[in-house]
């Protein structure tokens, strides 16, 4: 191949202005090596500048020019939105050198909550629809600013976080990458076709991929299968299902693999007659009118029976609602099935993670995601702090000073008046109190009503803040688990602010039923609580809740027994008749993190979960730790048993005691260490405390031993396990056998320790004096304080005054108390 070009003499005279004739010159040039050299410069122009996110911010170049320029233009979260036109011919004219077209099309999806995760605009006006069925208004039309989340992509830019290049012409700055708090690449995904590799990457859960780059940062060694408890797979925005996590493993360790997205439907009756299919999550990126165009085609060509009706009800208020009317005859599920196989409710999602590191396209895993994301913060927080402290010091040279000025302010104001010009007077200055020339030059611009005594102590406290300040960014500087440190604390402040539920349901196969499926939580430890009113639920922590503060308490938060175990875990519920029941902690509903006392009113009632008999009750909650010292249980005729922990897996009902005909077991404990006290209090007013190493571990069938010496008619009313070393107290409640609701009564609340240890078997001692008209305790409870007390509904009841005596009689009362507990 022939070029030709024309070159201007040697010297370049003006016969160059006056239009005289060049040069010709002409080069041969093979026509193989120029289509590949173009080729290849056109190729990494594509992949580089135009289609492949960067693993450090997830963005492309033109995701990253809208939200640098909107930050640039201050439309942050808590300004007033603009026209979308106006971002639109800002950053095409200063940093992205393409048509209007594609940056209006890129800040649109940014917009939409269907297609990211965490959407990085907020807008108003229409930005389409699921599926593109309805497309977005022109720009002139719509308005944006930045979401609340984008404001951390772009937090600390102004402090050398990241580097910048210049623009298409030079004339403007660009940054190479955005600071990114959080890992935006796998939070909100990617796509993009470049020449020879493209990118499809999935939305995933912030919450979940911030907890497994915090467990990176602890476990630099971590393999993936930890990683996946904590990342079990994507979170797409549109929710669905995912059937099948084979793909999704192996996009996880080696970052391409295919899973397949479901509709979520369930089976309604949408008219008096006639049952139907209520569809209210499509896979990503499917819209309802894609799905009901192809339904229609198929029922046209009968390849699909049993449909009556498709219908489109979705609105604003209820979200997607598309309703599928089946015809008398046929199944539901079998058309479900049908639907699965044959429309878009069920698409292959192909993940490829290919993301630019260091400029090159590299396919990436999970681990993988997560260092190159690490390492960009770890150098963004690193470079901050650098520039902060240096910032600091500078600040602190001049307030140095200033108050060497102030010390001897005079003799400062002395050499100024004498001096000839600003020049002699800076001299002077830096001779006199061997001053830097910056600081001579501050204390010179700094006006006279800066130099009173208040300001010097404002300068003295401004000076110590700056040594503090300095001090730990150095710390952060020098020491790389302080860094980390910092990194994993700012990560865990993004996931508590921005948060937010998993919408995607994970199946492990296709045939998978929906509840049998653990990935849907990670197996975090958590708490299962029991309250008074008869509620199940589980809260997130091994901790209980912090009560300090003593806010009013709500309905139905009084905890009367508590587990720790795990959310994928089992634990055991003992019943009054003897029976521990297996109970799958991840069905239990997930009380929302709260600070303040335990609240069990997002609860579920126990009926929900467990078959009891007509009069059986719920008695307490425990592990099914076999390393554990066992459970203790006490019964309503006085026998005793501590339960040798040993709970098969297969079974989902055991016998912890065989109990004797009529008898009934009153209270049963968890023991923690096996060095609590065992109480027993009988209606008869008699308490008995001994240890619980009195009692022999039995196997599950055994009927225990003699606990409490009972008379003749007298049987146990409470039994519970007290820790020796910890406060706490005896609550009684006298009255007369059949004492109505209302009635007054007696009740006294004791110190336990006031209690003395007796024997196993025998009687005890008094606990409370029974009055005229008294015969009997109707109510009794030992435990830990601060002791609260409710009644049936969960209405809060005041327990009396402590009362030291031991065996004294009590103080009126009127309430009718169901439950008493101590902390949770």
């Amino acid at each position: 191949m022939a070029r030709r070009s024309k070159t201007p003499p040697s010297g370049g005279d003006s016969r160059a202005e006056t239009g005289t004739d060049f040069e010709e010159r002409i080069l041969d040039i093979d026509v193989v090596d120029e289509m590949q050299a173009s080729y290849l410069e056109y190729a990494y122009s594509v992949i580089y500048s135009r289609a492949l996110p960067d693993a450090r911010d997830g963005l492309k170049p033109v995701h990253r020019r809208i939200v640098y320029q909107m930050n640039e233009m201050g439309l942050r979260p808590d300004r007033g939105h603009v026209k979308c036109a106006r971002v639109v011919g800002e950053v095409m004219g200063k940093l992205h050198p393409h048509g209007d077209a594609s940056i209006y099309d890129a800040l649109v999806r940014m917009a939409q909550p269907f297609s990211m995760r965490l959407p990085l605009v907020d807008g108003h006006g229409n930005f389409g629809s699921l599926g593109n069925d309805d497309p977005p208004a022109a720009m002139r039309y719509t308005e944006c600013r930045m979401a609340a989340a984008t404001s951390l992509m772009t937090e600390s830019i102004d402090e050398d976080t990241v580097d910048f290049a210049p623009n298409y012409d030079g004339q403007e700055q660009e940054p190479a990458a955005l600071p990114a708090a959080y890992p935006n690449l796998l939070v909100n995904g990617a796509s993009g076709i470049a020449v020879g590799m493209a990118t499809n990457m999935p939305p995933h859960n912030l919450g979940e991929v911030i907890a497994a780059a915090r467990h990176l940062i602890r476990h630099p060694g971590a393999d993936l299968d930890t990683l996946m408890r904590l990342v079990p797979g994507p979170d797409l925005p549109t929710g669905g299902q995912i059937v099948g996590l084979e793909g999704v493993r192996d996009a996880y360790e080696s970052g391409r693999g295919t899973f397949k997205m479901r509709a979520t439907a369930a089976v309604e009756e949408v008219t008096p007659r006639r049952k139907g299919l209520v569809v209210t999550e499509l896979p990503f990126a499917v819209g309802p009118e894609k799905v009901i165009s192809k339904i229609k085609d198929l029922v046209g060509a009968k390849k699909l029976q049993g449909i009556a009706d498709v219908k489109d009800l979705t609105d604003r208020e209820h979200g997607l609602r598309l309703v599928i009317e089946i015809k008398n005859g046929f199944n539901p599920e079998a058309v479900l099935e049908q639907l699965y196989k044959l429309t878009p409710m069920e698409e292959s999602f192909g993940i490829n993670n290919v993301a630019l590191v260091d400029g090159q396209p590299l396919t990436l895993g999970l681990k993988e995601l997560l260092e190159v994301y690490l390492d960009h913060r770890f150098s963004v927080v690193r470079r901050r702090s650098e520039f902060r402290r240096t910032k600091r010091r500078d600040r602190l040279h001049l307030v140095e000073g200033l108050l060497v000025a102030l010390i001897d302010i005079d003799e400062v104001i002395r050499i100024i008046r004498s001096s000839d010009d600003s020049a002699a007077a800076k001299t002077g200055l830096m001779t006199r109190f061997q001053l830097s020339e910056t600081q001579t030059q501050y204390i010179l611009d700094t006006p006279l009503r800066r130099l009173t005594r208040f300001d010097r102590i404002e300068l003295e406290s401004e000076r110590d803040q700056l040594n503090t300040d300095i001090e730990a960014l150095t710390r952060i500087l020098e020491s790389d688990a302080e860094l980390r440190k910092l990194v994993s604390s700012e990560l865990a402040q993004v996931a508590k602010k921005f948060g937010m539920k998993r919408r995607t349901v994970l199946l492990a196969s296709e045939d998978a039923p929906v509840a049998a499926v653990p990935l849907q939580v990670a197996d975090d430890p958590c708490r299962v609580l029991l309250s008074s009113t008869g509620l199940l639920a589980r809260a997130e922590g091994e901790a209980p809740p912090s009560e300090a503060g003593g806010g009013k308490r709500t309905k139905h938060d009084l905890i009367v027994s508590a587990v720790s175990t795990t959310a994928r875990a089992h634990v055991g519920a003992v019943t009054s008749r003897g029976r521990l029941l297996r109970l799958p902690v991840i069905d239990l509903p997930q009380l929302p993190p709260s600070t303040g006392a335990p609240n069990l009113a997002g609860g579920a009632p126990i009926a929900e979960f467990l078959s009891l008999e007509e009069d059986e009750q719920l008695v307490c909650l425990t592990s099914l730790d076999e390393n554990s010292p066992g459970l203790a249980i006490g019964t309503a005729h006085g026998v005793v048993k501590r339960v040798v922990p040993d709970y098969p897996g297969h079974k989902e009902e055991l016998e912890v005691i065989s109990l004797r005909e009529g008898d009934r077991i009153i209270g049963a404990v968890e023991l923690r260490t096996g060095e609590e006290d065992l109480v027993f209090v009988t209606d008869e007013a008699q308490l008995l405390r001994y240890p619980a190493s009195a009692v022999r571990p039995q196997g599950r069938p055994a009927g225990g031993m003699a606990g409490v010496k009972l008379s003749g008619g007298a049987r146990v009313i409470a039994f519970s396990a007290v820790d020796p070393a910890a406060e706490a107290v005896v609550f009684t409640v006298a009255g007369a056998e059949g004492t109505l609701a209302g009635s007054v009564r007696t009740a006294k609340l004791t110190p336990f320790d006031q209690y003395p240890r007796k024997g196993r078997a025998t009687g005890g001692v008094r606990c409370q004096r029974f009055l005229k008209g008294e015969d009997r305790l109707v109510f009794a409870w030992v435990g830990p304080v601060p002791a609260r007390a409710a009644t049936k509904s969960g209405a809060q009841v005041a327990l009396p005054e402590i009362d030291p005596r031991r065996d004294g009689s009590g103080t009126p009362f009127t309430k009718t108390v169901a439950a008493v507990a101590g902390p949770a």
